[in-house]
């Protein structure tokens, strides 16, 4: 029995098949046989496949769905590097996760790394089937590919493979992952980054190296990403959970954590799949077109990054008519015989065809409709806080009053308190609601050890993002101009020199504070920590640009969207990117893309952010009618009240809190035993955990202190004293020009 029905999914476009099919199905399976994958025993004496179970698995099917349109030798080449990914797959839990052989796995995993050579590298002799499958493809793919490519696929092969340690030590410690450590680390264990890379090789058009690290390109890798394993996890569900027993699966992560039924775990799991799809479509259709401008893209480029694209969406509905039809996978219910494209606009009708009827689920209506912002300014009252989660103790400056006291000075002379062209109102702040608010405080608390100087700086910094974050709403984000806040943005990127460029004359406050700011704070830097610390900026500005754009369109965000562009729009890169700044050379910059200094970082940043979002609710939703804040963004996802809504964010900030202990307690020592760290690095990187400590308490206590959450001022900002520069037009249609009060 199944252990739920299959949804409807929201296919948007048909299923197509390479018509070398047959030809890519006979030579996949002799590949196969030549690298010993067939009815070889591994060393506990299992058989991981025979013929007749790879012929009813038919990778070669999956392939030719999924890469409707290459040549006969690229689909052969594609469909062997899809057997080899499952045999590895099916190998590596055979002989390791059953086992829960930890060690074995390292060592198995590590001499693989050994088959993905550079220029001029020779690899090892093969010693099993999975190794000898690596060194064949290698040397028939890497050849016709860039270097850039090859650096690419190298990572997401590398994280394919090494990451199932991640699962394996889960499987271990009977651990499920909270949502957004699985959808995150599903990227990299999963292999769906993987196969985007194998589509730029099928489509034969390579993604450009200077957009390659772009958002639309990152945001359209990953949108693929985690529809195709969201995807998989319904299907596999049954044989995945059920008779394997492993435990990184969508469907049993929301079956846990939210303690639902194993059918509404799945309805939800397929909800955050359409939604991704149509984030999808949005990134393409929007993002990316505005991206080839900008960078003035060559049109065979453009070309190439529009057949890339076609390629992932092939992908999806290739990827779901196999699901469909593969012995490997759970697949009765809506989905039998169908891949939802028919002919006929409603599907056929009679007995036995509702499941090919065209519904507004499979319309991927219900997510759209719930992704358009109702009218703003919605009267939702106070929100009622629930308790969180604080293991670790409030430290403070001694410095603190002295940084209070100089704070409005800095602000007062970069112009913060002056009146703004375009605003009628006057001026974003005022000198009392920026005492109101309260950075000096927030700063000793998230750097106590720091001395006066770096107090003053710290908290010039967050008033000098809390400020910009303020003033991008008011003035581009009430006229929907996604364009000038770009142009905006981009401006701020000259006030942060690299190599002594001098910087033009600042126009406003926000590029005033910039350029001193980066005069204090980059002089001491070495190149690359310079450069490091710009981009830390500009990806903070440039996701103020996605508030407007989002603003503009009328759209609540994507939640997954939402979440990694929460660290931004919070400061969280800043922060973090000014914490690393102390960790000076010491720490070798791999380690910064280890797994678990990855998740040590993004824990931290999404409880603090999460935290803000649950303060600032009324603040935002009520008085400066936002779309950008998880409550809200979980309301409109999941069709919730504000209060459930609440107990979710709540629930998700906690449970990050609970996995940044086990990070630091559990995985962070064990990672430096593992890469034979010294004593000076695993010193370094125990105080960057401890500032992260300092930070999430400090910045925890600080909402609670702080007045600018409090309903007295709230009330000031919608109807402030007449002197202040914060005033409002009153009246009928006035309402738009409410102020915002600052720093989320």
């Amino acid at each position: 029995m199944q252990a739920f029905t299959l949804p409807e999914f929201y296919v948007p476009h048909p299923a197509r098949i390479n018509p070398h099919l047959a030809a890519a199905r006979t030579h996949s399976m002799a590949w196969a046989r030549q690298r010993g994958m067939l009815d070889s025993p591994t060393p506990s004496g299992d058989v991981v496949w025979t013929e007749q179970a790879l012929a009813k698995m038919d990778y070669a099917l999956l392939c030719a769905h999924t890469h409707p349109d290459c040549d006969g030798p690229s689909l052969d080449l594609v469909t062997d590097w899809y057997v080899w990914v499952f045999f590895f797959d099916d190998d590596f839990l055979s002989q390791f996760k059953y086992t829960r052989d930890t060690e074995g796995a390292k060592a198995y995993l590590d001499r693989l790394e050994l088959f993905m050579t550079g220029p001029g590298e020779t690899p090892p002799e093969p010693e099993n089937p999975a190794e000898a499958g690596l060194k064949d493809l290698w040397a028939r793919t890497i050849p016709s590919m860039t270097e850039a490519w090859r650096r690419r696929f190298v990572t997401s092969t590398h994280n394919l493979m090494v990451e199932s340690l991640w699962e394996l030590d889960n499987i271990d410690r009977g651990r499920i992952a909270n949502p957004i450590e699985y959808v995150q680390m599903r990227r990299r264990v999963g292999g769906a980054p993987w196969s985007a890379n194998l589509i730029e090789y099928a489509v034969g058009a390579e993604v450009p190296d200077k957009v390659a690290a772009t958002r639309p390109l990152e945001v359209l890798r990953d949108t693929f990403a985690d529809a195709v394993h969201l995807r998989n996890d319904l299907f596999s569900y049954q044989r995945e959970v059920r008779e394997e027993g492993e435990n990184s699966n969508a469907v049993l992560v929301f079956e846990k954590f939210l303690g639902c039924s194993t059918q509404e775990a799945a309805g939800l799991t397929n909800d955050l799949l359409t939604s991704r799809l149509q984030q999808f479509e949005n990134t393409a259709l929007v993002e990316v077109p505005a991206l080839l401008a900008e960078h003035d893209v060559p049109l065979p480029e453009q070309i190439g990054i529009g057949r890339y694209v076609k390629g992932l969406q092939d992908w999806q509905s290739g990827g779901h008519e196999w699901h469909a039809k593969s012995s490997r996978y759970m697949n009765e219910g809506p989905v039998s015989g169908a891949n939802g494209a028919g002919g006929v606009l409603g599907g056929p009708t009679g007995l036995g065809t509702a499941s090919l009827r065209l519904s507004p689920k499979r319309l991927g209506l219900v997510q759209r409709t719930r992704q358009q912002a109702p009218a703003p300014f919605a009267p939702v009252g106070h929100l009622p806080l629930p308790e969180f989660r604080m293991p670790y103790p409030v430290r403070t400056s001694p410095h603190l009053a002295a940084a209070r006291e100089y704070a409005p000075t800095w602000a007062r002379a970069m112009g913060m308190f002056d009146a703004v062209p375009g605003l009628e109102q006057g001026g974003v702040w005022d000198e009392r609601r920026m005492r109101g608010i309260d950075l000096p405080h927030c700063a000793a608390m998230i750097h106590p050890d720091s001395d006066l100087d770096q107090l003053k700086l710290s908290s010039d910094w967050l008033a000098w993002g809390t400020y910009g974050d303020d003033y991008f709403p008011l003035v581009f984000g009430m006229r929907r101009d996604p364009v000038a806040a770009k142009l905006c943005s981009d401006r701020l990127s000259l006030f942060m020199p690299l190599d002594g460029e001098t910087a033009p004359a600042p126009a406003d406050p926000v590029e005033r504070g910039l350029a001193d700011l980066w005069n204090r704070t980059a002089g001491p830097l070495s190149p690359h920590a310079r450069a490091e610390f710009r981009s830390a900026v500009e990806s903070m500005t440039a996701s103020w640009v996605w508030e407007v754009a989002n603003q503009a369109q009328n759209r609540v965000p994507d939640p997954v969207d939402y979440v990694e562009m929460r660290r931004r729009t919070f400061g969280s890169d800043l922060t973090k990117s000014l914490a690393r700044l102390e960790l000076g050379d010491v720490v070798p910059p791999e380690i910064h893309q280890n797994r678990v200094v990855f998740e040590l970082d993004t824990a931290a940043q999404d409880y603090a952010a999460f935290a803000n979002d649950l303060f600032s609710y009324q603040k935002e939703i009520e008085y400066e009618g936002e779309v950008h804040n998880l409550v809200y963004v979980v309301e409109r996802f999941m069709d919730v009240d504000r209060l459930q809504a609440r107990d979710i964010t709540a629930r998700l900030m906690n449970a990050r809190m609970e996995q940044f202990e086990q990070l630091v307690d559990e995985d962070l020592p064990r990672m430096c035993d593992d890469l034979v760290l010294d004593g000076e690095v695993r010193s370094v990187l125990i105080g960057y955990a401890d500032n992260m400590k300092n930070w999430m308490s400090g910045i925890l206590e600080w909402h609670r202190k702080c007045a600018r959450y409090r309903p007295h001022e709230l009330e000031r900002a919608r109807t402030p004293e007449p002197s202040a520069f914060s005033l409002a037009p009153s009246g009928i249609g006035m309402s738009a020009w409410r102020i915002g009060s600052g720093a989320r």
